[in-house]
């Protein structure tokens, strides 16, 4: 599983004088699972946005970065009580809130949805290829794959690492390079673990995409121009029928 990462603010104390400064704490849980072994606490002090000392339970003890740091680092190393309090932090505090994400938050799924569609091969090696794209998935791991008349199709087959959206989600594409033969099945297979079963996309090759969009551009046309042609002569029978017609002398 990827890693994750929670951080919770423990304190916080802004103090502000002419030149303006500010000093904070902070505590947080990085973690790989809800796994003891796999959760490091870690205890920052910031002054103007600069960590002067950090406790890690990976180290077992306080480290200094700046002259002041070291000094709060070797007075809190040198008090047995103080380090057994921030060694226990890693499981009464980092453990619980952990496990409380991985059942709210991670452990939630979207489904995804599947776009297929024929595009110009580069190169012309190919006469045909099918592009399979998988949008708003979560979680990251997902399996893309093909098949031809039932059978897995592995030949001239290329895809793109799961892609994250920015917002939780992620998408996927997955290339398939071929010679298109009379009355096969060509099918992409999507399993996520937000699906009962494998979500399975049908290729329809009757018509390529872009002749469909030109039949329905042309569509959309065409019924415009007839409700403006009605739409005029309706106003010019109206017009008509509100003249007065002048007998000539």
């Amino acid at each position: 599983m990827a890693s994750s990462f929670l951080s919770v603010s423990l304190l916080f104390i802004g103090l502000h004088a002419a030149g303006g400064f500010m000093e904070f704490v902070t505590g947080r849980c990085v973690f790989n699972s809800t796994e003891l072994k796999d959760i490091e606490y870690i205890r920052s002090y910031f002054y103007n946005k600069l960590e002067y000392t950090r406790f890690s339970s990976s180290v077992g003890r306080y480290v200094g970065f700046t002259e002041y740091g070291v000094k709060n680092a070797e007075y809190w190393n040198s008090d047995p009580s103080e380090l057994a309090a921030m060694r226990a932090q890693k499981e009464t505090y980092c453990q619980h809130n952990i496990k409380n994400r991985y059942d709210y938050t991670l452990s939630k799924s979207a489904q995804p949805y599947v776009r297929l569609r024929s595009v110009t091969p580069p190169g012309g090696k190919h006469s045909s290829m099918l592009v399979c794209s998988v949008y708003d998935f979560y979680p990251q791991n997902i399996k893309v794959s093909w098949t031809r008349d039932g059978q897995p199709e592995t030949a001239g087959v290329t895809s793109t690492d799961e892609l994250a959206d920015g917002d939780w989600y992620y998408q996927t594409h997955s290339h398939l390079e071929y010679t298109p033969r009379s009355g096969e099945k060509i099918s992409c297979v999507v399993e996520h673990i937000s699906l009962s079963e494998p979500l399975v996309e049908d290729w329809d090759p009757s018509m390529p995409e872009s002749e469909r969009n030109k039949i329905a551009i042309g569509a959309s046309g065409l019924i415009l121009g007839l409700t403006l042609s009605l739409a005029g002569f309706i106003y010019y029978k109206r017009k008509a029928r509100g003249r007065i017609l002048v007998p000539s002398n």
